[in-house]
């Protein structure tokens, strides 16, 4: 699966750990449940770690790893399922998560740069063929109405500064 960030397709530096059994060596994504059950273990490897979290998981019993995680993947299990947008935005403006933001599941096009002004600063593609659109989506809108926790200044900031 390609993998988009900052506009461009990189190369993905993390494995996918199951919920059970050796971890490999260097950067790892494991499962919440995972991280809830050996979190002290994990927090103390010496290379990058990351979580997967379900769209339907509270991220109350995520706050405390945050410092100790470099990703943060949030599913997209349908695309009528927004509820990783709403954990997006809470984890970048109420927790002030910096680390990787990922996207994953059911990622669409249509929804991408929504989910970049969420707070999603990386996005698994399911098809390579789909990158070029998936980027230019990204920049398809340059100036915004609505404020979110993606630093851009609204229209109404970009005139107040203008004035």
């Amino acid at each position: 699966m390609p993998l988009v960030k900052n506009g461009a397709v990189v190369p993905d530096a993390y494995v996918t750990a199951d919920a059970e059994g050796p971890l490999p060596d260097g950067a790892v994504i494991v499962p919440l449940a995972r991280l809830l059950a050996e979190g002290e273990a994990l927090s103390g490897r010496n290379a990058p770690l990351g979580v997967r979290v379900p769209n339907t998981a509270d991220l109350a019993v995520l706050v405390p790893f945050l410092p100790s995680l470099s990703l943060v993947a949030l599913d997209f299990p349908k695309f009528r399922d927004g509820r990783a947008y709403t954990q997006a935005r809470l984890l970048r403006e109420r927790h002030c998560f910096s680390g990787e933001l990922r996207a994953t599941g059911n990622v669409l096009r249509d929804q991408i740069l929504l989910m970049a002004r969420c707070g999603f600063d990386a996005f698994e593609i399911a098809r390579a063929e789909d990158v070029p659109g998936f980027v230019a989506g990204l920049s398809r809108y340059s100036v915004f109405y609505q404020p979110t926790g993606d630093g851009r200044r609204t229209v109404a900031g970009l005139r107040a500064a203008g004035a």
